[in-house]
């Protein structure tokens, strides 16, 4: 113990598979107590309280709420799972989290259905922990914490963003046209749209925060460089903004096929394509955007598991007929 030590570091530090966060809220609603004389009995509700020589706490976890979500019997592609993680392969139009305008059908609604009492009691309610999450329309996959440990260790990967671990995220991008180079990387700061509340776009430096993406062609469809048609693009992310892979590439003039936001000046591109492959394009409702790769480290073994997954049928079917142009 460290004489002088915030109570909530000290607890946080005793109990590591308990989250700071919910150390605090235990402590302000009253279930931390001094235990033994002079002031047994005492409740203590200040998270800074300074750690004295001799004290000796008693903290009374209660159980974990009933979750205000319900359950709901939503088919996933579990990929992977234990006792600590859960590894899905999101479906697109799949929605991660409940909020204001998809207070349900959700992947977390999903998740409780699938783990049920598995599930420990994050931030006091019984729920998976979300660590990182793909938009609505974005397939790919995903790993969700099945208990406080496990949430924070994978919380410290990605927000860490594999800079200095070995955690990764890479992305299969369907793009119009194609860059000129084999390989590169985009360094540009992220922001909100300045006129739309529904967009991010690139903005000044003092606007925004820093975004980084390494992106490699796969391969181009119609033609080559400037006269290509359009191209597959291996994104990996080095920060993790909002929209950051569709707002990249559509910066660097390569939009995402079918992205509504980012992508809708090149519509007119269905023009110009055989009528099934335009059809089909037309028919994607949503930005080709999946992720592919994921890597991360076990938070109880230390094992590095990497995942991969292949487009799913309505990006596959496109790239076919793209590859006979």
């Amino acid at each position: 113990m460290q004489i002088g030590q915030r109570l909530d570091r000290f607890l946080s530090e005793a109990l590591p598979d308990v989250s700071r966060t919910r150390i605090q809220a235990l402590i302000r609603e009253g279930h931390v107590r001094m235990a033994g004389a002079p002031s047994g009995g005492a409740t203590i509700e200040d998270v800074k309280y300074r750690v004295k020589q001799g004290d000796c706490f008693e903290l009374i976890v209660p159980p974990a709420a009933e979750p205000e979500l319900k359950p709901e019997a939503i088919p996933l592609d579990v990929v992977y799972e234990d006792e600590d993680v859960i590894v899905i392969d999101k479906a697109a139009g799949l929605v991660v989290h409940p909020g204001a305008g998809q207070p349900d059908g959700t992947l977390v609604n999903a998740l409780l259905a699938h783990c049920g009492k598995s599930l420990s009691g994050i931030g006091g309610v019984a729920r998976p922990g979300i660590v990182h999450r793909l938009d609505k329309d974005t397939s790919g996959l995903m790993v969700a914490a099945k208990n406080d440990r496990a949430h924070r260790a994978l919380a410290e990967q990605f927000a860490d963003h594999g800079r200095t671990g070995e955690m990764a995220r890479g992305y299969l991008a369907l793009v119009w046209g194609a860059p000129s180079r084999p390989h590169g990387r985009i360094e540009a700061p992220i922001g909100r749209h300045p006129t739309s509340r529904t967009r991010m776009a690139v903005v000044p430096k003092d606007k925004g925060r820093f975004a980084a993406t390494e992106w490699r062609l796969v391969e181009s469809y119609g033609g080559t460089g400037k006269d290509a048609v359009a191209s597959l693009i291996e994104c990996t992310l080095e920060t993790g903004r909002t929209h950051q892979v569709r707002v990249h590439l559509a910066h660097y003039g390569h939009p995402l096929v079918g992205d509504p936001l980012y992508g809708a000046g090149f519509k007119s591109k269905l023009k110009t394509l055989p009528e099934d492959l335009a059809g089909a394009i037309a028919a994607l409702d949503r930005q080709a955007l999946h992720a592919a790769h994921l890597a991360f480290v076990h938070p109880g073994t230390g094992t590095l598991l990497e995942f991969n997954s292949d487009l799913p049928d309505d990006l596959a079917e496109i790239v076919r007929q793209f590859k006979q142009l």
